[in-house]
């Protein structure tokens, strides 16, 4: 039995618009054309593509987004 998928979350009221999320994992992350926040295309992203999407949690600058893990245990950047 495979373990959860861990689920992210983004908090678009604390986004800043950077855009390191979708440089840094481009099939989870975007940005929306006319604000330029964050858009989550994936909440559960795929194991392919789960590196980039903690690697993108950690280089957000303003800390909009949330990794959430299998446990429920929450990190963001700070």
């Amino acid at each position: 039995m495979t373990a959860p998928a861990p689920r992210l979350t983004a908090d678009r009221e604390r986004c800043i618009g950077a855009g390191m999320c979708a440089m840094t994992a481009p099939d989870v992350f975007d940005q929306d054309p006319e604000e330029g926040l964050v858009l989550l295309l994936h909440t559960e992203p795929p194991a392919a593509h789960r590196a980039a999407a903690r690697m993108a949690v950690c280089v957000c600058p303003s800390g909009a987004i949330t990794l959430h893990d299998a446990e429920g245990t929450a990190g963001r950047a700070s």
